[in-house]
């Protein structure tokens, strides 16, 4: 079913999605239709792009740990809490129908996009937090979570808006945490997917490799280019999904 050409041009896709993801988040932008177009169902291919964006969130994950980016102690409350809300999700997504979700998200994102193009505060310094991380954990950790595994699309970019909104965080900082937590909500439905039997392993093992390498690589440009990069890549991918949910969702 998967030619060997196949798998190579997924896994080049998957490597172009981790770099993406590991800077701005959004890559199942590109990583799902390109699986439904090989022929797996909506399920398979839900839970087949969950198992290659472990990968990349992970590889981009360690990088921003070893070089500093991310205190694990302080986070773990936060990711308890993520870990559960996306265990949920993916339990409700097989319940309920996400068209609700299809119409709200447009309006966030382009919200967010707006807050990100033209707010001053947004860039390489900390500013004051709004609330404390402990009800950041309880409260946005488990509903970004929760959005995760029920939805998906801009969750990366949902995490960092919330660091840097709600906690404070320079982006650096945010993307650095947001890719922790997204790492986190990803592995979560990954493991109830996996329970479900809707992994397909060859074509996700395969795209899992260029998704390590795209996210190891979309992490050091993060930590060497800061909020010049970031910002406006922020921008791009949360009008990019609000544009697909809009229009090409029929």
């Amino acid at each position: 079913m998967f030619s060997p050409e196949l798998l190579l041009l997924l896994g080049g896709i998957a490597g172009v999605a981790g770099f993406i993801d590991a800077i701005a988040g959004g890559g199942g932008l590109l990583v799902l239709p390109v699986l439904l177009w090989t022929g797996l169902t909506p399920a398979q291919a839900l839970a087949t792009n969950k198992l290659q964006a472990v990968f990349g969130s992970f590889s981009a994950t360690i990088r921003f740990i070893r070089q500093g980016t991310i205190d694990l102690r302080l986070m773990i409350r936060a990711i308890l809490f993520a870990f559960a809300g996306s265990a949920c999700g993916t339990i409700c997504i097989q319940l309920l129908h996400s068209d609700a979700l299809e119409k709200l998200i447009p309006i966030l994102l382009i919200s967010f996009a707006l807050y990100f193009l033209f707010s001053p505060r947004v860039g390489d310094k900390d500013a004051k937090p709004r609330i404390s991380l402990r009800l950041f954990s309880f409260i946005f950790a488990f509903i970004i979570g929760f959005y995760d595994g029920f939805f998906g699309p801009g969750t990366g970019s949902f995490f960092a808006m919330a660091f840097v909104m709600l906690l404070g965080y320079n982006l650096i900082k945010a993307t650095a945490h947001a890719k922790l937590l997204n790492f986190t909500s990803n592995l979560a439905a990954l493991i109830f997917f996996i329970l479900g039997g809707q992994v397909v392993w060859k074509v996700g093992l395969v795209m899992a490799i260029g998704q390590f390498i795209g996210g190891h690589i979309g992490a050091h440009m993060v930590l060497r280019h800061g909020s010049s990069l970031i910002r406006p890549l922020l921008v791009i991918i949360s009008l990019s999904i609000t544009l697909k949910l809009l229009f090409f969702n029929g």
